[in-house]
């Protein structure tokens, strides 16, 4: 499939979704929202890839939001699909066995910050700016925002982001914990790459198990987390990679991971 509002490609087993409608720096529209799942689907289901980067095309935005000239016409019933069809690519991208990095290389705004945040963890050019802004118009959030930001920096500090629509700098969002590390500019893409292949070098069985248990028990009582956790470590016990792993240790040489995913 080609596609119109975005590019996918691969390098060293790390594939990377670009937003590719610079014009309007990069807003969603629906046709954006299909051919992600389309995209996401894709890296689901080839083997070979170990990490995805997304990333915006421009120096100006990741993505800046939801495109308000379409949006701006919705029914309610229109406007309530769209938004589930927005959660449901981001759950899809969420619950990727591999890690997700969101490469933030301008404006993340509205759904491009919902995008992020739907990603393992975020790294940010200096001059990234972030925020919800969706109350300036008159709505809120559709993309999981009001969610994942309060899990993420708290009920307070989500509730203020949200009810005043400002946007914050890439060291303010790095203060509050939305994201990782912030680089210059220049180096973002560089630094992105580097982390990327030192994940795509470690075990598959592992780093699922890794994404699994965080995920699965973070809303969970700690107790319940901690056996899921149990089960989880057991499991990768039986794995080529854990095989590799410990034999490459007790030999005093690097571990090369090549195990699969079942």
């Amino acid at each position: 499939m080609s596609y119109e509002t975005i590019t996918l490609e691969v390098e060293e087993n790390i594939a990377i979704i670009r937003f590719n409608r610079p014009k309007v720096l990069n807003a969603i529209n629906p046709t954006v929202i299909a051919e992600m799942k389309d995209a996401v689907e894709k890296i689901a289901a080839d083997k070979s890839i170990k990490v995805l980067i997304l990333t915006g095309t421009g120096e100006r935005a990741f993505v800046s939001g939801a495109d308000i000239a379409v949006m701006r016409d919705f029914t309610p019933l229109e406007g309530r699909a769209f938004s589930n069809q927005g959660k449901e690519v981001l759950f899809q991208l969420e619950y990727l066995p591999i890690p997700v990095i969101a490469c933030v290389n301008g404006f993340a705004l509205g759904g491009g910050l919902e995008v992020a945040m739907a990603c393992d963890f975020i790294y940010a050019a200096d001059s990234a700016k972030f925020g919800q802004p969706e109350i300036n118009l008159g709505i809120i959030p559709g993309f999981g925002g009001t969610q994942r930001l309060a899990r993420l920096v708290g009920k307070s500090m989500a509730k203020e982001l949200c009810m005043t629509g400002v946007m914050i700098t890439a060291m303010e969002a790095k203060d509050i914990g939305l994201v990782n590390k912030v680089f210059p500019g220049e180096r973002l893409w560089e630094e992105t790459m580097k982390v990327a292949r030192l994940l795509a070098s470690k075990g598959r069985a592992s780093i699922r198990a890794v994404k699994d248990s965080i995920e699965r028990g973070y809303d969970q009582d700690l107790r319940i987390g901690c056996y899921q956790e149990s089960d989880a470590f057991a499991i990768c016990l039986t794995s080529e990679d854990a095989k590799e792993g410990m034999g490459a240790f007790l030999e005093k040489r690097r571990a090369e991971f090549k195990g699969e995913l079942p």
